[in-house]
């Protein structure tokens, strides 16, 4: 009955002129194979509304990149000069007959699309799966995933009027698949752990680190182990940002109640101040408190003393994690004045998406760095397996670590040592090759070092000619917060990227308050000049896929990228080449 209806409606449509049906239709994009982990339940509902989004053909995206590249590389001219918002625009605005004609297309279909970006480039509509079929010669269909049992709503190919295929970069939602969910880091109350350690209290960057941080890391153990001042930053303009997702609320009684005990030298008080959008909230009901946002606040309002921190919560108007991600740089980019530094917590994996959609947030990304702000992703928590550690017969790569023009964080743990390098890596930390995304320019001889001290190890598991992530890495184990009212411990990549984006806003306060531009895009400049000053560490592994994974080596390392900081040794760093 539902095939005879649907052919039907359709020549009906025939019959009162469908542009669609006078028009040849090619296939846009495509995916031949369901993700390990997901089960097709069925055609789904014509009625169902989905928030779609539509990419445009960009005027000049190699120069966008190109541009990226010359004011984030030490050494060139331009280096720290950073674009405006309207001359990134000028890379990446649609032309007049891009946008004209897809204007056309969405009019004929009785659509209105609003503009969600400064150029024009990217547009928002809601349509039903009816009429999203109909338009793009789809079959949405729902795929359960089924850890979790959410349902996604993907077709496995789309089309578009032929004429179209050269404006048009992608339609999302469409053929990734995402899994709608998250699962914070665990939260360990500290009156479980065993010997139950002691809060060390400030200390200076020569001090060795407090033996209470073998067991439980603080603010004052990042201070110590990388030598992080505790002073605070002068520069009100220099900020940096966090976002949340899917109801992570960060709690104010949280935060101060981690202030008083952690860092009761920061003015009682101090908070974040919040944005919202698609939707979001942040409710301040202890119960509803979040394990990732509150860590998330705590480790940047805790690490980078002075520097003014923004919560922006992503609701759930939107409701797949790339559609989330795409949103939440759109509303960062749209900003006036940007944050200097952006966290980001959350992933997918780089197989289950669109490799255009993928495509077109990393170029979000590049025109974050080429406005001169530092783009941070934990690097995920399944060591070389993503969220299939254990199912998968391959590496697999998350995303957006495999994007080249972000800084992906990789974790460290304590080894058990206070002095000398006292550090190895995390075997969670997820690290590896992408498949979508080449090695980048920065890091060539990096990843060539790492390849020939692995030899033919994992042989075909990975893509030798991928970008390697993560760039850096940052303790991520044992981790200290407060949650929902309670002391307790975490540990995750989550831990690790406020943290290092927190040391990095510090940076950029004392490179501001000398009358100095913000570090931007981070990786030619990790690792060019700054590569030396890292801490190298190369003991432990990553496991998964039922192996060992990568091991962490001497030089960058797919495990813990180039190592931990040294914040006076950056400092010098960037002192010198800005």
């Amino acid at each position: 009955m539902v095939a005879t209806g649907f052919f039907l409606l359709s020549l009906f449509a025939v019959a009162l002129g469908n542009p669609l049906a006078r028009r040849a239709m090619t296939v846009h994009e495509s995916r031949s194979d369901v993700p390990v982990g997901f089960v097709k339940q069925g055609p789904a509902a014509p009625d169902t509304v989905l928030d779609m989004r539509i990419a445009l053909t960009q005027t000049d995206p190699e120069g966008l990149t190109d541009a990226l590249m010359a004011v984030s590389t030490p050494g060139n001219a331009l280096y720290q000069k950073f674009l405006t918002q309207d001359e990134v625009a000028k890379f990446t605005a649609p032309t007049k007959e891009t946008a004209d004609a897809v204007s056309a297309f969405l009019k004929e279909n009785g659509i209105t699309a609003q503009s969600i970006s400064p150029a024009g480039d990217f547009l928002a509509f809601q349509t039903t799966v009816a009429k999203a079929n109909e338009m793009f010669a789809a079959d949405f269909s729902v795929f359960q995933e089924q850890d979790s049992g959410k349902l996604n709503l993907v077709t496995m190919e789309y089309s578009l009027p032929s004429a179209l295929t050269q404006h048009v970069q992608f339609v999302h939602p469409t053929i990734s698949f995402t899994r709608n969910t998250f699962t914070p880091p665990a939260f360990k109350p500290l009156k479980d752990v065993q010997p139950l350690a002691s809060h060390p209290g400030n200390v200076s960057s020569d001090a060795s680190v407090p033996a209470s941080c073998v067991n439980v890391v603080t603010p004052a153990c990042v201070q110590a182990l990388y030598g992080v001042p505790a002073t605070p930053a002068t520069q009100s303009s220099n900020k940096i940002s966090v976002a949340g997702f899917i109801d992570q609320f960060a709690n104010n009684a949280d935060l101060q109640s981690f202030l008083k005990a952690l860092r009761p030298d920061i003015k009682a008080g101090t908070t974040f101040a919040l944005q919202t959008l698609d939707g979001g909230t942040n409710s301040q009901t202890l119960s509803d408190a979040g394990v990732e946002a509150d860590l998330d606040t705590q480790y940047t309002v805790g690490v980078a003393t002075g520097v003014p921190v923004t919560f922006v919560s992503c609701g759930n108007n939107i409701k797949d994690s790339v559609g989330g991600f795409m949103d939440w740089s759109q509303f960062i980019n749209s900003q006036a004045s940007p944050p200097q530094v952006v966290t980001t917590s959350y992933g997918e994996n780089e197989n289950e998406i669109s490799r255009a959609a993928a495509n077109g947030l990393c170029n979000l990304f590049q025109q974050l760095g080429a406005k001169g702000t530092s783009v941070f992703y934990s690097s995920g928590d399944g060591g070389v397996g993503g969220s299939q550690s254990t199912r998968c017969t391959t590496f697999l790569a998350t995303f957006p670590s495999g994007c080249p023009f972000m800084t992906s964080v990789g974790a460290t743990q304590m080894n058990g040592q206070t002095s000398g390098v006292v550090e190895t890596a995390a075997s969670f930390s997820s690290g590896g090759f992408s498949n979508f995304f080449g090695t980048g320019s920065f890091q060539t001889s990096a990843v060539s070092g790492f390849l020939s001290k692995l030899g033919n190890t994992n042989s075909g598991k990975f893509n030798r000619t991928g970008r390697g992530f993560p760039d850096v890495a940052a303790i991520g184990n044992d981790v200290e917060i407060f949650s929902g009212g309670e002391e307790g411990l975490v540990a995750g990549t989550s831990c690790s990227s406020p943290i290092f984006a927190s040391i990095i806003s510090l940076i950029n306060d004392r490179l501001a308050a000398q009358g100095k531009g913000p570090l931007g895009f981070l990786n030619p400049f990790l690792y060019g000049v700054a590569a030396s000053t890292f801490t190298d560490i190369t003991t432990g592994d990553n496991p998964g896929c039922n192996t060992n994974g990568f091991p962490a080596v001497a030089g960058w390392d797919p495990v813990t990228g180039l190592g931990t900081p040294n914040f006076a040794a950056l400092l010098a760093a960037a002192e010198s080449v800005s």
